[in-house]
């Protein structure tokens, strides 16, 4: 159970980490592979969008997939979450469905990796990016 527990969690965390570098790395090589021109063309545009978002879309399927499984492995409950109106006719508070369905490593992987992006990219903006006005 540990072997899978573990298998799992590196998958997730080559996928979230894939999200954000890998997969719009692969977009731009198929839209350069595709145009084959020099200059910069609206289908290479195109062609880059629609693959980036068609890659993005996989892998935040297989995240949810594993997410999925993971919580089956652990025999956890799926998700819990109630609309906002729902919650008060059922007699329980917000932390106490917070506590039943829990957060899982799966989770905590993809936050950080989010907040790993957003630093990243705040750091090059602020710091690496340059100003774009004039002299």
């Amino acid at each position: 159970m540990a072997a899978k527990r573990i298998a799992l969690t590196a998958a997730t965390s080559f996928i979230a980490v894939n999200i954000w570098t890998g997969a719009p790395l692969l977009a731009l090589w198929i839209g350069s592979r595709a145009v084959g021109q020099m200059t910069l063309s609206m289908s290479a545009v195109v062609i880059v969008v629609g693959a980036l978002a068609v890659m993005d879309l996989a892998l935040g399927t297989l995240l949810v997939r594993l997410d999925r499984a993971y919580r089956e492995l652990l025999g956890s409950p799926g998700n819990l979450q109630r609309a906002r109106w729902l919650r008060s006719s059922s007699g329980e508070t917000d932390e106490e469905v917070d506590e039943q369905s829990g957060v899982t490593p799966i989770e905590r992987i993809v936050v950080i990796c989010v907040y790993v992006a957003m630093g990243a990219f705040l750091v090059w903006f602020v710091f690496l990016a340059g100003s774009p006005l004039p002299g």
